[in-house]
């Protein structure tokens, strides 16, 4: 099922008519249609509620135009059904309508009136919009830049659960903007992520490992993340498990392995992983490169089709 078409709760919202068995039968009609694919079917349902002035489906309605999903694409469109479900009360809207002004997907980016619609969802307790409230006071988008008010929305976000607002939070901790410096709290923090999923987390938490900042330093506990995260494809623990391998930290020293990491993390863009690659390369024998060369391709294949959760560069 599209992420765009998931289900909506019928929640008490200010609408012009209650929400009444033959709506909420009318609305779950128009969901059942788009989660099979008939856009046309989902569209006769949810027009004419969102006519009405029913905001889960000017919501849906504002997806429908953003997508190009059986209606023309059209930016336009979407901002103005996006904007009604959002004056309607409906967090997933104003979040949508305030990413809508901020990238500017319909004319020039206006981050003052994405900061607006984000404070309103973000207030409403919307993890997403707090995060990107949260990155809007870090950044200085629409706002005075400001760390602690960017630590207090990461911190809300966080504590629902949201992986990249629990990174950014560590962040803020290990380089104390916001809050005290506090590596200890930085572990807790990329810890919750990295348990997720999140490779930059796992990475993260493998430096404080290696390091003995905020935790004790364990340099097995230092691989074992690491590993986790160069698997997932991260550059950087790549570059850094090609170092295990290369010094023996943690792992049997083996210089196939670390150049094969080490290729993994230069292919993936790592700036400083070629240098230390090539140097690796040089005493390696011809048939340790082709086996390095025969890893690199296996993991590829495996990785191939695998879902990653990564952090946005923002």
């Amino acid at each position: 099922m599209m992420a765009f078409f998931r289900r909506a709760v019928l929640a008490l919202v200010a609408v012009p008519f209650g929400i009444t068995a033959a709506v909420a039968q009318d609305f779950d009609k128009g969901l059942a249609a788009a989660e099979r694919g008939d856009y046309a079917a989902a569209l006769r349902e949810w027009r004419p509620l969102a006519e009405k002035g029913l905001p889960q489906a000017q919501y849906h309605l504002g997806n429908m135009y953003r997508y190009g999903r059986g209606v023309p694409q059209d930016a336009a469109d979407a901002v103005k059904w996006y904007a009604r479900a959002a004056q309607g009360g409906m967090a997933e809207a104003r979040h949508a309508l305030a990413w809508m002004y901020e990238t500017g997907a319909h004319g020039p980016p206006d981050f003052t009136e994405a900061v607006k619609w984000y404070r309103l969802a973000a207030e409403q307790g919307y993890a997403e919009s707090q995060f990107s409230l949260g990155n809007s006071y870090r950044t200085g988008r629409g706002v005075p830049s400001d760390d602690a008010e960017a630590v207090k929305w990461y911190r809300k976000a966080a504590e629902q659960g949201h992986g990249n607002a629990q990174i950014n939070l560590g962040n803020h901790y290990l380089l104390g903007r916001g809050v005290p410096k506090d590596f200890a709290e930085a572990a807790i923090w990329f810890r919750r992520a990295a348990e997720q999923g999140y490779a930059s987390a796992s990475n993260s938490l493998g430096i404080l490992y290696e390091k003995g900042e905020g935790v004790p330093r364990d340099i097995a506990e230092a691989e074992k993340w690491f590993r986790k995260a160069a698997e997932q494809g991260d550059a950087r623990a790549q570059y850094s498990l090609g170092f295990s391998y290369l010094e023996g930290r943690g792992v049997a020293r083996d210089d196939v392995l670390a150049h094969m990491w080490l290729t993994l993390s230069a292919e993936n863009g790592y700036e400083h992983a070629p240098k230390v690659r090539d140097a690796v390369a040089q005493r390696l024998t011809p048939a340790q490169r082709a086996r390095s060369r025969e890893l690199v391709e296996a993991w590829r294949a495996k990785q191939a089709g695998k879902p990653r959760v990564v952090a946005p560069s923002n």
